[in-house]
Protein backbone atom coordinates (compact mmCIF):
# COMPACT_ATOMS: atom_id res chain seq x y z
CA UNK A 1 0.00 0.00 0.00
CA UNK A 2 2.78 2.92 0.59
CA UNK A 3 4.82 1.52 -2.55
CA UNK A 4 1.48 2.96 -4.27
CA UNK A 5 1.19 6.00 -1.96
CA UNK A 6 4.52 6.96 -3.07
CA UNK A 7 4.60 6.28 -6.60
CA UNK A 8 1.14 8.64 -6.46
CA UNK A 9 2.82 11.35 -4.41
CA UNK A 10 5.76 11.58 -6.26
CA UNK A 11 3.81 12.02 -9.16
CA UNK A 12 1.51 14.71 -7.66
CA UNK A 13 3.97 16.50 -6.22
CA UNK A 14 5.15 17.88 -9.32
CA UNK A 15 1.87 19.90 -9.96
CA UNK A 16 2.53 22.08 -7.15
CA UNK A 17 4.66 25.02 -5.89
CA UNK A 18 3.84 27.08 -3.21
CA UNK A 19 7.53 27.25 -1.28
CA UNK A 20 7.24 31.04 -0.37
CA UNK A 21 3.82 30.29 1.15
CA UNK A 22 4.65 27.75 3.14
CA UNK A 23 7.95 29.37 4.36
CA UNK A 24 5.78 32.44 4.99
CA UNK A 25 3.50 30.15 7.00
CA UNK A 26 6.82 28.75 8.85
CA UNK A 27 8.26 31.58 9.93
CA UNK A 28 5.40 33.10 11.63
CA UNK A 29 4.26 29.97 13.74
CA UNK A 30 5.30 30.09 17.66
CA UNK A 31 7.49 27.07 17.44
CA UNK A 32 9.80 28.39 14.58
CA UNK A 33 10.41 31.76 16.57
CA UNK A 34 11.15 29.79 19.83
CA UNK A 35 13.30 27.99 17.87
CA UNK A 36 17.06 28.56 18.08
CA UNK A 37 18.62 25.19 16.30
CA UNK A 38 16.87 24.29 13.48
CA UNK A 39 17.05 20.72 11.17
CA UNK A 40 15.59 21.53 8.00
CA UNK A 41 16.84 19.21 4.55
CA UNK A 42 18.05 19.57 1.28
CA UNK A 43 15.88 19.62 -1.17
CA UNK A 44 15.11 16.66 -3.77
CA UNK A 45 13.43 17.45 -7.14
CA UNK A 46 9.98 18.53 -6.30
CA UNK A 47 10.40 19.26 -3.00
CA UNK A 48 10.45 22.26 -1.14
CA UNK A 49 12.68 24.49 -0.57
CA UNK A 50 13.63 25.36 2.79
CA UNK A 51 16.82 26.79 1.77
CA UNK A 52 15.76 30.18 1.94
CA UNK A 53 15.59 30.44 5.78
CA UNK A 54 19.15 30.25 5.66
CA UNK A 55 18.92 33.78 5.60
CA UNK A 56 17.75 34.21 8.74
CA UNK A 57 21.21 34.94 11.20
CA UNK A 58 19.12 34.27 14.02
CA UNK A 59 19.11 30.63 13.84
CA UNK A 60 21.41 28.17 13.74
CA UNK A 61 20.61 25.83 10.74
CA UNK A 62 21.51 22.40 10.17
CA UNK A 63 21.22 19.26 8.21
CA UNK A 64 20.72 15.37 8.52
CA UNK A 65 23.48 13.47 6.99
CA UNK A 66 23.42 9.27 6.71
CA UNK A 67 24.93 7.48 9.26
CA UNK A 68 24.81 4.08 8.66
CA UNK A 69 21.05 3.25 9.85
CA UNK A 70 20.60 6.48 11.74
CA UNK A 71 20.90 10.55 10.94
CA UNK A 72 22.81 13.12 12.53
CA UNK A 73 22.11 16.60 12.83
CA UNK A 74 24.61 18.44 11.86
CA UNK A 75 24.89 22.39 11.76
CA UNK A 76 25.48 24.08 8.12
CA UNK A 77 25.69 27.17 6.54
CA UNK A 78 25.38 28.44 2.65
CA UNK A 79 29.61 28.98 2.34
CA UNK A 80 29.98 25.03 3.49
CA UNK A 81 30.72 22.71 0.45
CA UNK A 82 28.21 19.50 0.42
CA UNK A 83 28.71 15.84 -0.38
CA UNK A 84 26.11 13.67 -2.26
CA UNK A 85 25.07 10.97 0.42
CA UNK A 86 24.03 7.36 -0.93
CA UNK A 87 20.55 8.31 -1.62
CA UNK A 88 21.41 11.33 -3.61
CA UNK A 89 20.60 14.10 -1.26
CA UNK A 90 22.81 16.54 -0.35
CA UNK A 91 24.34 16.65 3.00
CA UNK A 92 27.21 17.70 5.41
CA UNK A 93 30.78 16.62 4.49
CA UNK A 94 31.60 17.13 8.42
CA UNK A 95 30.00 14.89 11.09
CA UNK A 96 28.83 16.59 13.98
CA UNK A 97 25.63 15.98 16.00
CA UNK A 98 23.17 18.49 17.60
CA UNK A 99 19.93 18.33 19.42
CA UNK A 100 17.60 21.06 17.37
CA UNK A 101 14.90 22.70 19.23
CA UNK A 102 12.90 22.04 15.78
CA UNK A 103 13.25 20.00 12.65
CA UNK A 104 11.47 20.74 9.63
CA UNK A 105 11.13 16.59 8.22
CA UNK A 106 10.36 16.37 4.39
CA UNK A 107 7.31 13.88 3.40
CA UNK A 108 5.76 13.10 0.08
CA UNK A 109 2.56 13.14 1.45
CA UNK A 110 0.78 13.33 5.24
CA UNK A 111 -2.60 12.22 6.49
CA UNK A 112 -5.19 14.09 9.09
CA UNK A 113 -3.23 12.35 12.33
CA UNK A 114 0.07 13.62 11.27
CA UNK A 115 1.60 10.94 10.07
CA UNK A 116 4.30 11.66 7.42
CA UNK A 117 4.77 8.74 3.91
CA UNK A 118 8.48 9.17 4.13
CA UNK A 119 10.91 7.55 0.79
CA UNK A 120 10.62 4.38 3.01
CA UNK A 121 14.13 4.38 4.78
CA UNK A 122 13.06 4.57 8.26
CA UNK A 123 15.90 7.24 9.20
CA UNK A 124 13.38 10.11 10.26
CA UNK A 125 11.25 7.68 12.53
CA UNK A 126 14.03 6.40 13.58
CA UNK A 127 15.83 9.80 14.43
CA UNK A 128 13.32 11.20 15.90
CA UNK A 129 12.35 8.38 17.90
CA UNK A 130 15.43 9.63 20.03
CA UNK A 131 14.53 13.46 20.28
CA UNK A 132 12.76 15.55 22.34
CA UNK A 133 12.20 18.21 20.00
CA UNK A 134 8.94 20.31 17.34
CA UNK A 135 8.45 18.44 14.13
CA UNK A 136 6.52 20.04 11.72
CA UNK A 137 6.04 19.39 7.93
CA UNK A 138 5.78 21.70 5.02
CA UNK A 139 3.73 20.52 2.36
CA UNK A 140 0.76 21.58 -0.48
CA UNK A 141 -2.98 20.88 0.97
CA UNK A 142 -3.37 18.51 -1.92
CA UNK A 143 -0.99 16.10 -0.28
CA UNK A 144 -2.83 15.74 2.72
CA UNK A 145 -4.58 12.57 2.46
CA UNK A 146 -7.29 10.61 4.59
CA UNK A 147 -4.29 7.83 6.17
CA UNK A 148 -0.48 6.81 4.70
CA UNK A 149 -1.56 3.44 7.01
CA UNK A 150 1.34 4.09 9.46
CA UNK A 151 2.91 1.34 10.93
CA UNK A 152 3.88 0.94 14.53
CA UNK A 153 6.97 2.55 14.07
CA UNK A 154 5.89 6.19 12.10
CA UNK A 155 5.85 8.53 14.28
CA UNK A 156 3.30 11.85 13.60
CA UNK A 157 4.94 14.80 13.30
CA UNK A 158 3.90 17.93 15.74
CA UNK A 159 2.38 20.16 13.13
CA UNK A 160 1.63 20.21 9.48
CA UNK A 161 1.82 23.61 7.28
CA UNK A 162 0.02 24.14 4.10
CA UNK A 163 -0.38 26.54 1.47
Amino acid sequence: MKAALRKWAKEERKKYCCDSVLIKKLIETEEYKQAKNIMIFYPLKDEINLLPLLKDKTKNFYLPKIDGENLLCCSYSEEEELCESCFKTKEPRVSTNTNPDLVIVPALAVDKNNYRLGYGGGFYDRYLAKQDCKTMVCIPKEMVIETIYPDEFDIAVYKVITD
